[in-house]
């Protein structure tokens, strides 16, 4: 489990602020969907933490929002935000599926939707040839001697 958090940490820390937002969507619905399941297996604690950790995303999505910038379109998201968390809200008191089926789908649309808006703004990188990746270590893990050792 521990592997799961450092390549979480990893891959938050070296992303830029719009794969941030993409994290934040992939995980909000992820975290949904645990909830629909745990109400499917009668996992009420496990529910409910599922759905306060979608609860934060949302309201991190939320926050990150610069209405003065963004315009209508911020103060639209903005409102569909604070919807979104009222569905989640009512899901976990009501413990009902049908308002989780909607936060997944509508999360799912905002997440493909900026997905294709931040393809747009995101530079296009090379790629490295096939070659490069099965190009051999430039030193040698057991301790041989090669142009990168050194002595202490």
């Amino acid at each position: 489990m521990k592997w799961k958090t450092a390549y979480i940490e990893s891959r938050v820390l070296s992303a830029s602020p719009l794969e941030l937002v993409d994290i934040l969507y992939e995980y909000a619905i992820r975290f949904v969907e645990a909830a629909r399941e745990n109400i499917v297996s009668g996992d009420i604690e496990a529910r409910s933490r599922a759905v306060s950790k979608a609860m934060a995303i949302i309201g991190e999505l939320e926050a990150s929002l610069d209405c003065a910038a963004g315009g209508e379109i911020a103060m639209n998201l903005a409102r569909l935000y604070k919807y979104i968390q009222d569905r989640l809200m009512t899901a976990n008191l009501r413990q009902e599926d049908g308002a989780l089926a909607e936060v997944e789908s509508l999360l799912r649309t905002l997440g493909q939707a900026w997905k294709a808006v931040s393809a747009e703004r995101l530079p296009v990188t090379e790629t490295l040839p096939m070659a490069a990746w099965n190009a051999p270590p430039a030193f040698d893990i057991a301790g041989a001697q090669s142009e990168n050792t050194w002595s202490a």
